[in-house]
């Protein structure tokens, strides 16, 4: 009888991921045993969890790349870096949420289970060095959303978008899946590291490989938002209650990038020739039908969401140069949009009150008579989003363009430069909306006092790293180094 060496997993590599395990499932449990009047005592655990997490990543960080599980989990700078920034965009989720849950009888612990669940799915999906991780965590956050969407029961709008989601997305990760699968059969591993080490050894050209390669960039496109396969976007962000759109169209998207480095970057970079060309036409059709579509909406929640679209497109633009200064730009791109964005929808959120959905670009008007502070911040935000010069959304979009001129890909630049330009219009008309038009609603602004302090302190930041971005822009080098 032949031996067998089991070798003990690193558990303290995966600590912040078991600990969010663990609360997540504390607080379902509490949340049974305590009544609607206490039920804040679900969101401050939720929180609590957020923190603790923050605490260990950061406490763990050793700046060394380090495996466990089997080489199916790594432990890494850029890893690190992406974990701290959703534990952070994730609690101002739930802190704007809280009062908005409350007044529409949704104030409930599922919510909050949901989220942090999804933030483990997000974890894993960023840490994730084999195929089979990165579908579980995948999994894991796609379920979480599905039901989050669906939390309006009576909602016909919410239940409709939620199918929609699931049955858009099931097709997605059939796909994803069924890539993967050719990669397993070629290569005969799962294990990120060992399929690169095989792409880059064998020179033959596999019709399988191609195959592969296409159904892996479909699914990412999907879950993406990519065009054409965006079309659940529009219907999600505008059907889910806003606290939930506001969840979806944030931090997510930090994980869906992290799943485009392990995926393409690490494990099918020397395919980078084949995935390179497909991304060249998504991210062209993105920025283009995003920017176009979103002039023509009215309500600001599919508005944002067609903005989403266009946004991947320039995401996709970093990544599809293949060299580390594209991958850097990307990192920054996503991580800035993700501040903007939740600023965006937090200020619907805001405006919001019980029984009134300020989700129309016309409850926008007049906003600097009733409240100038937060048209002030609105005004950061939506030219941070615009891209206008000397704010962080454009040296975020100008990173990656130099990226692209780096790469050779100057017309490349031109096209987004040009949809960029078109892009500007959208925004640029709730700044003339809140400040020139006279308002339809007088009634007073009043938020919970702590809604007001992370709003401003959401639009503070996007303004001082339109001031001083390097040091975001040098963690994003140094992560990716």
């Amino acid at each position: 009888m032949s031996n067998m060496n089991f070798d003990m997993p690193n558990f303290a590599l995966a600590l912040p991921e078991i600990f969010v395990l663990c609360m997540a499932c504390v607080v379902l449990l509490a949340d049974l045993f305590v009544g609607e009047r206490n039920r804040v005592v679900t969101y401050l655990m939720s929180q609590a969890t957020l923190v603790g997490a923050a605490i260990l990543t950061v406490g763990l960080h050793t700046g060394e790349t380090q495996m466990t599980f089997g080489g199916s989990f790594i432990s890494d700078t850029m890893g690190d870096v992406l974990k701290v920034f959703i534990y952070l965009v994730t609690a101002v989720v739930f802190l704007y949420s809280r009062e908005y849950l409350r007044v529409r009888q949704l104030f409930t612990g599922e919510y909050f289970v949901l989220g942090l669940f999804g933030v483990l799915g997000m974890m894993v999906m960023v840490s994730a060095h084999s195929f089979l991780t990165i579908y579980l965590g995948l999994e894991l956050l796609s379920l979480s959303l599905y039901a989050m969407v669906a939390l309006q029961r009576d909602s016909i709008g919410a239940t409709e978008a939620a199918m929609k989601y699931f049955v858009l997305g099931s097709l997605a990760s059939g796909m994803l899946l069924y890539g993967m699968s050719m990669f397993y059969g070629v290569t005969g591993s799962l294990d990120i590291t060992e399929v690169g080490a095989y792409l880059a050894q064998s020179h033959d050209k596999n019709i399988v490989l191609a195959f592969g390669v296409v159904f892996v960039v479909v699914g990412l496109a999907f879950k993406l938002g990519a065009v054409p396969f965006h079309m659940w976007v529009p219907d999600v962000y505008h059907g889910a209650p806003t606290s939930v759109t506001l969840y979806i169209g944030t931090a997510p998207k930090i994980a869906a990038f992290a799943m485009v480095m392990r995926l393409l970057v690490e494990g099918l970079g020397d395919l980078h020739m084949q995935w390179q060309g497909m991304l060249i036409m998504l991210a062209i059709a993105s920025m283009a039908v995003g920017n176009i579509i979103a002039i023509a909406q009215s309500n600001i929640k599919r508005m944002l969401a067609y903005s989403t679209i266009a946004h991947v497109g320039f995401l996709l633009l970093g990544i599809l140069t293949g060299t580390e200064n594209g991958y850097s730009s990307s990192m920054f791109y996503i991580l800035v949009y993700a501040l903007m964005g939740l600023g965006g929808f937090g200020m619907v959120i805001l405006l919001s009150r019980a029984g009134f959905e300020a989700d129309r670009l016309e409850d926008f008007k007049g906003l600097n008579q009733r409240s100038p502070w937060f048209a002030f911040i609105m005004l950061i935000l939506m030219i941070s989003m615009a891209g206008i010069p000397v704010s962080v959304g454009f040296w975020a979009k100008l990173a990656v363009l130099q990226a692209l001129i780096r790469a050779d890909m100057t017309w490349l630049a031109v096209v987004a430069v040009l949809f960029s330009v078109i892009g500007a219009y959208y925004y640029l008309r709730i700044v003339k909306l809140m400040y020139f038009d006279k308002p339809e609603d007088t009634s007073p602004i009043q938020p919970a006092l702590d809604m007001r302090v992370a709003m401003s302190a959401n639009g503070l930041a996007v303004f001082a790293l339109g001031v001083y971005p390097s040091a975001l822009t040098a963690l994003c080098v140094a992560a990716l180094k």
